[in-house]
Parts: C-alpha cells; sequence; structure tokens
C-alpha cells in the first residue's frame, strides 16, 4: 500500500477520492449540522457559516470540497519541498485519512476553514528558505497567518512559531523575522478600519476583549477515546521517524531545517490541545502529524510492518465511522 501511493497516476488519486467520499458519507447521510460555532474573533468563518447555513448538504458539501482542494495543497507542499518523493500521492493520502479521521472532524469548524491559510502560511515560509530575497513570500505567510486566525482564532499563535522557525528556513537578520508579523498586522489593520468604518466595531472590540479574558487552558477536553487517539498517532509517528526512515538516505539541509521547523510547530499544536473545546476541533496537531506521516512513509527502509499497522489502522478508522463512532 505504501509503495502504491509513492507514485502518481490518475488511479492514486481516484483511490484517495473514494477514500475522502466513504469517510465522508456518514456525515452526508446525517442530515446533521455544525451549529452554534460563531465568535466576534472569527470574522471569515462566520461569514461562510451564514452563507452555508440555509442546508446541510450544502455546509456539508462545502467542507468536503474544502479538504480536497486542501490536500492537492498539501501533496503539492511536500512534494515541491522534498518531504515526499518527486512523483508521489503520499501526501494528499495521509492528509485525507488523518483531516477525516474522526466522526467529529468530517463537519464545517473554524479551524477546517482555517487550514487552507495555515497550509499557505507554511508553503511560503518553506519556499523562503530558496529564495534570495523572500521578503514577498514572508510578507504573504504574514497575511494568510491573519486569514487563518479569522477562521480559527487560536493560530495566531503561529506568529511566534514563524519568529522562531523563520532563522531555520532563512539565515538573515532581526529584519527579516519582524516581515511576517508586519504582514499579519497589516491584514488586521485593513480588517479594523474596514470594520471601524462599515461595520460594528464596537461589538468587535467587546469581542476580542471577551475572548481574551475568557480563554484558558485545561484538561476538559480530554477524555480516555481521546487520549487513546493521540496517544497512538504519537507513537506511531515518533516510531516511524526514528526507527522507520531509512538510514541510508540521505537528507539535503533544506530537507533537515523544514522538518526542524515541523517540530517546533508540534509544539505549538500540542499547546492547543489544552484550549477549551473539542480537542480534535483545535487540529493544528493533524496537519503538523501529516507532514511527519508523509515524510516517514516516503522514505520508510520496511515497508512490510508498516503496511500491516496501515491496514489495520484504516480498518479502526472505518469501523469507527461506521460502526461503532466513538469519536
Amino acid at each position: 500500500m505504501i509503495k502504491f501511493f509513492r507514485q502518481s497516476y490518475a488511479i492514486q488519486y481516484v483511490v484517495i477520492a473514494l477514500m475522502a467520499i466513504a469517510l465522508w458519507i456518514p456525515t452526508f447521510a446525517s442530515g446533521k449540522m455544525t451549529t452554534g460555532l460563531t465568535n466576534p474573533v472569527t470574522p471569515i468563518y462566520n461569514l461562510a457559516d451564514h452563507w452555508l447555513s440555509y442546508s446541510p448538504i450544502l455546509q456539508h458539501a462545502f467542507a468536503f470540497l474544502l479538504l480536497m482542494l486542501e490536500t492537492l495543497i498539501f501533496n503539492s507542499l511536500l512534494i515541491k519541498n522534498q518531504i515526499a518523493g518527486k512523483v508521489s500521492t503520499m501526501g494528499a493520502f495521509v492528509f485525507v485519512l488523518l483531516m477525516s479521521l474522526t466522526c467529529t472532524q468530517t463537519n464545517f469548524y473554524p479551524f477546517a476553514l482555517s487550514v487552507l491559510f495555515i497550509l499557505l502560511v507554511i508553503k511560503n515560509l518553506f519556499d523562503a528558505y530558496q529564495l534570495p530575497n523572500p521578503e514577498l513570500n514572508l510578507v504573504k505567510a504574514g497575511v494568510f497567518l491573519a486569514l487563518a486566525s479569522m477562521c480559527y482564532f487560536p493560530a495566531i499563535v503561529l506568529v511566534l512559531w514563524m519568529i522562531i522557525a523563520l532563522p531555520m528556513a532563512k539565515n538573515g537578520s532581526l529584519r527579516l523575522q519582524l516581515v511576517p508579523l508586519f504582514g499579519f498586522l497589516f491584514a488586521y489593520f485593513v480588517f479594523l478600519v474596514g470594520m471601524f468604518l462599515f461595520g460594528d466595531f464596537n461589538m468587535l472590540i467587546h469581542g476580542y476583549s471577551d475572548y481574551f479574558t475568557s480563554i484558558h487552558f485545561s484538561v476538559k477536553g480530554f477524555n480516555l477515546k481521546t487520549i487513546i487517539l493521540l496517544v497512538v498517532l504519537f507513537a506511531s509517528t515518533m516510531f516511524l521517524m526514528f526507527g522507520g526512515v531509512n538510514a541510508n538516505f540521505e537528507k539535503t539541509v533544506a530537507v533537515r531545517s523544514k522538518i526542524s521547523m515541523t517540530y517546533i510547530m508540534l509544539a505549538f499544536a500540542v499547546l492547543l490541545l489544552f484550549l477549551s473545546g473539542n480537542v480534535l476541533m483545535n487540529g493544528l496537531i493533524f496537519i503538523v502529524l501529516s507532514i511527519l506521516v508523509s515524510y516517514a512513509f516516503s522514505y520508510i527502509n520496511n515497508t512490510g510492518w508498516a503496511n500491516l499497522f496501515l491496514v489495520v489502522f484504516l480498518i479502526a478508522v472505518f469501523a469507527n465511522h461506521y460502526y461503532f463512532k466513538l469519536i
């Protein structure tokens, strides 16, 4: 199975699309839609949710098509940065699987919309490694992160990730580290000016004030099922990364740097799991694990045991969607 997705032909994309459809069928069949998640600090999500609120089918269809677009961007991102092979659909396969892992994730919720912009942030920051003058890419990374936070506000913590990880992507000065911050602040400046001129500015300010005074970290979002799921994912990923990747595979400096940047993002992804609310809806962890697992599967030394684990894992995922519906 792993060798199959190391290739890129029409059949691989058909199989991935069919897998995605199969994982999302229970959501479409349920006739239920996500409601009550709007917040003043998520204006882009609120707008999209308003447009899609007329029909559960419309909402689910939009979320599914959004996932397919994000899947193509993710796969292209990995190939361009040599995290997956030059001709591979491994990234697409892993991304669809981890982003649709549970029934909770096959819905339209703030983080699902922010994923598109977060991937564009990662793309522009990774691209900065190869450019002699990366300022434009860094500005775009900041702007896309602002848009991501307008869908899922906790994504704002990735501002710190950009500042910390940027020296790995580009040996540069403090000026370069501040460029993405400028893009981020510029996007918010435009948004706040627009709200001041044409919207309810006072309500928006109260919304941000209430959010920051009520935000807290806790373990209330965890239960035994989510803990087991996360432990299995973490343990499997770390084992694949440190025990499965071919030791003879020569990683370039660029690839090592980008994997190191991903590990730094992992720390922020774990932090977001402790925010209030459903752990699975604070899903930055699934983007990070998708990058690491795709990398491991692309260069794994012995695929026999890995294929067995993957088959068992797939069976468990589909059983959860169609029979147990535990998460």
